[in-house]
């Protein structure tokens, strides 16, 4: 589905642009086309056929675009990984992808391009592959709650049926541009993995940043006059605290679309003032293929504010007791999912595949009603995640980052709340001697190598013992409420 949809849309829109990279150099869809040609013949060179995994360590620029599809032609399986993750992360990743080849070298994709260009005069392209809805095509790489990684698998079945839920599968008019829009998340990302082929579709012009910052998103947006803004909520909080929010004019926006989770009531309403625009909340999740549920545009403030909205096309929602049954309109349990658009499965793990994929429903781990409207409403989560600035952190593993510190005897890490980036974490440490605790840019420095500086406590809490359940488990319910408080007494000071 992919690598047609690279074909057909370098036919219908030919020289339109596709992508801009963060220099301003443009990538047309026919270049887009011909680069990962020649890039496929190249790596079939180096032996990568069907069903191979391709690992890319590269900046989310046009070179990691042009390596998808090149991989996508041959059938292989593209495992991208973030560029976030610290080093040790990366190479358990990579060990878990057991790939064919990794592509870590801007420049050496580049060479591999001219190979693959050489080759082709010779030989032509790689010939198109026969459709296979269940030929997978991407892994796309979640934490597990412990910490130990895992991949969701998204067949051409499931990117199809993405690009069903996101635009009814059209396609825009041959030779006719489609909106400018602005790259919000890292292309190992679902966001992008899974929606390349709509954007595709649709003749979209994507500006890439090197790097999100909100003076240079506002910028972008308000030169390109974008009539739709993407990204999550901790990115428009950031947006609203620019200068450059005063220095353009936005009447050209229509829409926001703020992903991954539910969005403060006070940011929904700030945003909908200052751009003059509609605001949709989104929820979803890596497993989900990012399609799950959604605010209307023109929704009402009840649903606006306080609702992750009602499910999106092909999606369905159940609320479920601990067993696993039903529950009626108003009650909390567990949100279950089911569409199209979800994982194939977990890579390698038939174990928490099972686990997370009952009866071609999926678990998402969250705490969830559903009122007599069909509003979903979050309340929570079964798991201990809690999502930073659109980046989900499972204590777990921070926490056996944390005591590997000589100065530290137990840890626990837990969420408070945060205006911009919706959730931080706080570390909650006993230290091994009383008399020297650890400070935070200790803690820090300690872990910058280990983990993801998304990952990383912005808070530290040193603590005489920490407090325990009577089943003498860590009592994260208390420490969780206590860290509320802490922000919330912050917050009025």
């Amino acid at each position: 589905m992919l690598s047609a949809t690279v074909r057909e849309a370098a036919r219908r829109f030919g020289d339109l642009v596709a992508f801009v990279d963060p220099d301003g150099t443009p990538l047309t869809y026919r270049e887009l086309d011909r680069r990962s040609d020649a890039l496929a013949t190249a790596l079939a060179a180096r032996g990568v056929a069907e069903g191979d995994r391709v690992v890319l360590r590269l900046p989310s620029d046009t070179r990691y675009v042009v390596a998808y599809a090149a991989a996508a032609k041959l059938g292989a399986i593209t495992a991208g990984l973030n560029p976030l993750l610290a080093e040790p992360e990366q190479r358990a990743l990579t060990d878990l992808a057991d790939p064919r080849v990794v592509l870590d070298d801007p420049a050496e994709v580049g060479e591999l391009v001219a190979d693959g260009e050489a080759r082709m005069a010779d030989a032509g392209p790689p010939p198109p592959l026969p459709a296979d809805p269940d030929r997978p095509v991407a892994i796309v790489f979640t934490s597990g709650t412990t910490g130990r990684p895992k991949g969701a698998v998204f067949c051409e079945r499931q990117l199809a049926a993405v690009a069903l839920c996101d635009t009814g599968g059209a396609w825009a008019s041959p030779g006719r541009p489609g909106p400018a829009m602005l790259a919000s998340t890292q292309f190992a990302h679902v966001g992008f993995t899974t929606k390349l082929p709509w954007y595709l579709r649709l003749a979209t012009r994507t500006h890439i940043l090197g790097r999100w910052r909100a003076d240079d998103a506002l910028r972008t947006i308000a030169e390109q006059r974008m009539p739709s803004i993407g990204g999550v909520a901790p990115q428009f909080a950031l947006m609203l605290r620019s200068p450059e929010i005063d220095r353009h004019d936005w009447s050209h926006v229509e829409t926001v679309v703020a992903g991954g989770a539910a969005s403060p009531p006070a940011l929904v309403a700030a945003v909908r003032e200052r751009f003059g625009a509609a605001y949709s909340v989104r929820y979803s999740s890596t497993e989900s293929g990012g399609c799950g549920t959604g605010t209307a545009f023109d929704a009402d403030d009840e649903e606006a504010l306080h609702t992750v909205g009602r499910p999106r096309r092909g999606v369905e929602v159940s609320v479920r007791d601990p067993e696993g049954r039903p529950l009626p309109a108003g009650e909390v349990g567990e949100l279950w999912l089911r569409s199209p658009t979800q994982m194939q499965g977990y890579w390698r793990d038939p174990e928490a595949t099972a686990a997370t994929l009952v009866d071609g429903w999926l678990r998402t781990g969250d705490l969830a009603s559903v009122d007599e409207r069909g509003l979903v409403r979050l309340a929570g989560r079964v798991k201990e995640m809690f999502v930073r600035g659109g980046y989900n952190v499972y204590p777990a593993e921070v926490e056996a980052a944390l005591v590997a510190h000589p100065a530290v005897a137990e840890a626990a890490v837990v969420p408070r709340p945060d205006p911009v980036m919706g959730e931080v974490g706080v570390a909650v440490v006993v230290p091994a001697d009383p008399g020297a605790p650890p400070t935070l840019e200790d803690l820090r420095a300690f872990l910058a190598d280990r983990l993801a500086r998304y990952k990383l406590p912005e808070a530290l809490r040193v603590v005489d013992a920490l407090p325990l359940t009577p089943m003498q488990k860590v009592d994260r319910r208390r420490l969780a409420a206590q860290e509320a408080e802490a922000a919330a007494l912050e917050a009025g000071a």
